[in-house]
C-alpha cells in the first residue's frame, strides 16, 4: 500500500489511473486494511492490460489484485479481463462474482478483480464514491437537479457516460475546501457513509492481500 516509487511487496494492486490509487490508500487507512501490497498506478487502461501478463511472470510475485472501471458495458470489461487471464493459464469462472472475484489454483497467483461501482452495474470510480455521500446530505440533490436542467437543454459539455464524473465533482466543489481530490475526501471525511458496497470492497481488498 505504499505511495513510495519503489516497490516494496510481493502483493500487487493494479489500477487504472491516481485517482483509484488515492481512494483505496484512503479507504485503507479508515478501514485499517493492513498494509501488504502496493498500489500501481498503470496510467490507463490499455496499459493495466499490458501489464497483466508482465506481472504474472514475476517470480517473486504471488498476489496480484485488478481494479477497473466498468464504463459503458461491464461484460465487455470482464471478458477482456477473463480472456488476459485464461491466456495466462488461470481457470478464471464465467462470471464475475458480486462480491468481487478471489481466484487461487493450486500452488500459483492469488488472483483478485473487482470492477467498478460494484460489479454489477457499468460505470466507474465516481459511481463507486457517490455511494460514500453521507445519507440526507442537501446539497447532492441539488447538484442532480441542476446536471438534469443541463441536460434539458442540451448544454452540456460532458458525455452522459461521464455524468457521474460530473455529479461528485460538482458536488466536492461545494464542500468546505472546494474541488478536494477524491481520496482526500475521505481522509477529509466528507464522504463518510459505510454502506453495503464499500463493505463489499473493503472485505474484498482483505480477502485478496491479508491472507
Amino acid at each position: 500500500m505504499t505511495k513510495n516509487s519503489r516497490e516494496r511487496f510481493t502483493k500487487k494492486l493494479l489500477v487504472e489511473g491516481a485517482d483509484d490509487q488515492h481512494v483505496v490508500w484512503a479507504l485503507c487507512k479508515r478501514d485499517s486494511v493492513d498494509e501488504t501490497f502496493d498500489i500501481i498506478d498503470c496510467k490507463g487502461i490499455e496499459n493495466l492490460f499490458d501489464q497483466i501478463p508482465v506481472r504474472l511472470k514475476q517470480s517473486e510475485i504471488d498476489t496480484i489484485g485488478i481494479i477497473v472501471d466498468a464504463d459503458a458495458d461491464i461484460s465487455v470489461r470482464w471478458n477482456r479481463l477473463r480472456a488476459i487471464l485464461i491466456e495466462c493459464g488461470f481457470n478464471i469462472p464465467e462470471l464475475l462474482p458480486n462480491s468481487g472475484l478471489v481466484h487461487k489454483e493450486a500452488g500459483g497467483i492469488t488472483i483478485g478483480i473487482w470492477i467498478m461501482p460494484n460489479n454489477n452495474l457499468s460505470g466507474m470510480l465516481e459511481d463507486f464514491i457517490s455511494f460514500l455521500v453521507p445519507d440526507g446530505d442537501i446539497l447532492m440533490p441539488l447538484v442532480e437537479e441542476n446536471l438534469n436542467n443541463i441536460e434539458k437543454e442540451k448544454i452540456n459539455k460532458y458525455k452522459l457516460i461521464h455524468k457521474s464524473k460530473a455529479k461528485i465533482h460538482s458536488w466536492l466543489a461545494i464542500q468546505e475546501d472546494p474541488g478536494t481530490p477524491l481520496g482526500l475526501s475521505i481522509t477529509k471525511r466528507y464522504l463518510t457513509k459505510e454502506g453495503e458496497i464499500c463493505e463489499y470492497f473493503v472485505n474484498w481488498l482483505k480477502t485478496v492481500f491479508e491472507n
